[in-house]
């Protein structure tokens, strides 16, 4: 009986710590959104801003003050300039990302 007990308890706490590693990997969204704007030169900057599959792309009033290193920095994997718009490369996060710019822009 005491030996059940241990189990159960062992599993418990293991349980938690997991679930504390996953919290504490998990992006927040919202603050990543944030960045993005500023990186992108404010959202008086952003004129438009699309998602396909990976890409997130973008059309923006000026692209000279785009800082592209801190976009990097989110996680970008690249970034293509065409004349004002970027597109940029986010994998699986580009829809969450989009999603989140489109409520605050």
């Amino acid at each position: 009986m005491e030996t059940a007990l241990t189990y159960i308890v062992i599993a418990i706490v293991l349980t938690i710590i997991v679930l504390v590693v996953l919290k504490l990997n998990r992006k927040d969204f919202n603050i990543e959104a944030n960045k993005l704007i500023t990186y992108l030169g404010g959202k008086d900057n952003i004129i438009n801003a699309e998602c396909n599959m990976s890409r997130f792309k973008v059309i923006l009033k000026d692209v000279s003050i785009v800082d592209k290193d801190g976009i990097q920095k989110l996680g970008a994997k690249g970034i293509v300039e065409i004349d004002n718009q970027l597109k940029i490369i986010f994998g699986k996060d580009a829809r969450v990302l989009k999603k989140y710019i489109s409520q605050i822009v």
